[in-house]
């Protein structure tokens, strides 16, 4: 909640009122989400979001290929070097009002330590990398992004398969600042320490290929 916003609503001569309003309305929201965590089956993506839950249409290949190719390379740096786990499309994160599962999640080692083979619902990442659709981008640029942001996402990756882009927000304070989006060159990660990519391995395969090698090649 930004400063202005809590300002006013402190001013609010019918406080009371608007809290109490709050309190049940997230405890119906609750109870959806305590029934979403019942109904949910492994067949699909799912997400619960604002007290909607949401389930994932098929995605374009393109989509598919540029989520492929960024984990696989994250999850190849990450198990070379030992820094933690990365994980993909169907694993679900907690946050404290919504689950999301992300296109890609990193988790580092402290976070990593906690999950079992029996973990169903994984911490809040470290990093996050979403796919846009144009059913998610919406949310991938509104609510995801301020969700991430405030609750210590370090590193939010939104990528355009269309656009063959990536733009690559460092969290500063519980914001992301702005991030042009990156079409050539090298993206290097402050979160995952030493791990680097030519922004055409993920969408490109050769690149990818020659990317994937420089990894098992030069532990």
């Amino acid at each position: 909640m930004s400063a202005a916003v809590l300002e006013s609503l402190l001013q609010a001569p019918d406080l009371p009122e608007l809290i109490e309003q709050a309190r049940r309305s997230l405890a119906i929201e609750h109870r959806m989400r305590e029934k979403f965590y019942a109904d949910i089956t492994p067949e699909y993506k799912w997400e619960f979001i604002q007290g909607e839950v949401i389930m994932h249409s098929p995605a374009l290949n393109r989509h598919l290929q540029a989520s492929q190719f960024i984990f696989g390379l994250l999850d190849a740096f990450t198990r070379v070097h030992g820094l933690g786990l990365v994980r993909h499309e169907k694993a679900m994160t907690c946050f404290p009002r919504n689950d999301y599962e992300p296109d890609v999640m990193f988790l580092g080692t402290s976070k990593a330590g906690i999950v079992s083979p029996d973990t169903l619902r994984f911490p809040i990442p470290d990093l996050i990398v979403e796919v846009l659709s144009p059913s998610t981008e919406k949310r991938d640029r509104g609510v995801k992004f301020e969700d991430y942001a405030l609750h210590g996402v370090g590193e939010y990756w939104i990528v355009d398969a269309e656009a063959e882009t990536i733009e690559l927000y460092r969290l500063q304070g519980s914001v992301y600042p702005p991030a042009e989006p990156q079409k050539e060159g090298i993206l290097t990660s402050e979160i995952i320490p030493g791990f680097e990519m030519p922004v055409r391995a993920a969408f490109d395969p050769l690149a990818n290929a020659e990317a994937m090698k420089a990894i098992w090649t030069q532990k």
